[in-house]
């Protein structure tokens, strides 16, 4: 029995990945018909068809999808085994490319002090980081993403998981606003206010709507935005206040004279945020992904260290 050519798993994690010849191809840096012959080979070692013309697209088989976490986990374990120990691992010349995905709100805070630690750290790592239009596992598991950003939620029970640091919601509102020269926030001044509100759905609710329906009490939401940087640049435009978390303010200057915002502390109570950086299992091991791991932790601690 002729041994098959173990190459032939990359391109069928590329593959199965991807659900297209010609994106397998730009991944693998192949020409189509290179790519397509690569696909033929496939099907004749597997005896089945894999890949399904549906419409304008394909479509995996029920094999295909099968054996897609399997391949993939296969790739990555023999790819370990090639990986030198952390103790090894040369950052200076290590050469990869980490994708990242988090909300606008955590790229606009962290990306840009993460970007110089990894330059000056690893100067051929470079970082790409991809908006999160939802909560789900799908990307890490399907190997689209290195780390997953944010709260956790709706991930797979095998989704490994280290909290960042804790953050909590805050009022904010631009330093003309009528309500700016508090020193706190009542209860009733907050009600007073208009209100713009981040939702990627556009939802008119939030955990603060929550705690004041239980008072019998109603907040007016002017408008929502899908994103929490798009809230915080209609509040420094209009007369309107922001809900957001603290973490997204740590580059402002609160508090002194050429400050754009002021923030206050809710006058209801909300559930603190855990903010976590959650990876696939199979890179656990991967000595250039915990370094990132431990590059981002680092970071995130350094800034919000006085952050109360």
């Amino acid at each position: 029995m002729t041994t098959p050519d173990m190459n032939l798993l990359t391109a069928l994690d590329v593959l199965l990945s991807e659900q297209s010849v010609t994106g397998a191809a730009r991944r693998l840096n192949l020409s189509h018909s290179a790519m397509s012959r690569t696909l033929s080979r496939l099907r004749d070692v597997t005896g089945d068809a894999l890949l399904v013309r549906a419409g304008r697209n394909m479509v995996l088989t029920p094999y295909a999808e099968s054996i897609r976490a399997q391949t993939k986990q296969t790739v990555f374990d023999a790819l370990a085994i090639l990986q030198p120990d952390l103790h090894s691992l040369n950052l200076t010349h290590l050469e990869r490319t980490f994708t990242l995905r988090a909300n606008d709100g955590f790229i606009d805070a962290f990306a840009a002090p993460l970007i110089a630690y990894v330059g000056q750290h690893a100067p051929h790592v470079r970082l790409c980081f991809l908006p999160k239009p939802e909560k789900s596992s799908a990307a890490l598991r399907e190997g689209q993403v290195d780390l997953e950003i944010g709260v956790v939620a709706n991930m797979g029970p095998e989704i490994r998981t280290k909290a960042l640091f804790r953050d909590r919601f805050v009022a904010v509102v631009s330093k003309q606003h009528s309500l700016a020269k508090l020193s706190a926030l009542s209860l009733e001044q907050y009600l007073s206010a208009s209100h713009i509100v981040a939702s990627r759905r556009g939802e008119f609710s939030g955990p603060v709507d929550i705690a004041l329906k239980a008072l019998g009490l109603q907040r007016h939401i002017a408008a929502t935005v899908p994103s929490f940087p798009a809230a915080l640049a209609i509040a420094h435009a209009s007369d309107l206040m922001a809900l957001v978390p603290r973490s997204f303010l740590i580059h402002e200057s609160l508090g002194e004279s050429n400050a754009r915002f002021v923030a206050f502390e809710l006058p209801v109570e909300t559930s603190a945020l855990t903010v976590s950086q959650m990876w696939h299992p199979r890179q656990q091991g991967d000595a250039a992904h915990r370094w990132l791991r431990e590059a981002l932790e680092t970071v995130c601690q350094q800034l919000m260290r006085f952050e109360g």
